[in-house]
């Protein structure tokens, strides 16, 4: 039987996940493209507070092992490549929010239009963003795409300043919701 692209990608992304998490790194992506006589194998990861060039290589250990020891890639030769997510990857999941707090994202809606502001946080359902020095909540179901903006020039601290007043606005209107609730 033969084995299509998709068929593989599957297989190795459900061998690599377990071990990945183990080592406290999440599998982000699984390519698999065809590269003359061989195929390149491109596996992502990321982790909480970003990956190093050492996670990287502790992560192309563990996955090389994984890939040796089992048959999901088959016969056919192939050349593995691990890298980071990089920015240029849409932000598609929950934990990429978490992980891009304070980053400048430009998002397009379902319905039409964008907007781009500063993760100010971020939970299951949506984010909090500073759009134009106002705070906007957007759900996850209305963001038909979100990317993380490259910034050549850093936040300065009064705008680090602003976003700080921000965030502890928000925090002071949620303990203001929870008075009077029972513990």
């Amino acid at each position: 039987m033969v084995s299509t692209t998709a068929d593989v990608r599957a297989r190795v992304e459900a061998a690599l996940t377990t071990p990945l998490q183990t080592l406290g790194y999440d599998l982000e992506a699984v390519e698999l493209t065809p590269a003359g006589k061989r195929r390149l194998l491109r596996i992502a990861v990321d982790a909480d507070g970003g990956i190093t060039l050492d996670d990287i290589a502790e992560a192309t250990r563990a996955i090389s092992v994984v890939l040796d020891d089992s048959d999901v890639m088959g016969e056919d030769p192939y050349t593995l490549e691990v890298t980071s997510r990089g920015v240029d990857r849409p932000l598609t999941l929950p934990r990429h929010w978490r992980r891009n707090r304070r980053r400048l994202v430009k998002l397009t809606l379902v319905e039409g239009g964008g907007v781009t502001g500063r993760v100010l946080d971020s939970d299951d359902e949506g984010v909090d963003l500073d759009a134009k020095g106002q705070r906007r909540r957007v759900l996850f179901a209305d963001i038909a795409k979100a990317l993380v903006q490259i910034e050549f020039n850093r936040i300065d601290d009064v705008e680090l300043e602003d976003i700080e007043d921000l965030e502890d606005e928000h925090a002071d209107d949620e303990s203001h919701d929870n008075e009077g609730e029972d513990a």
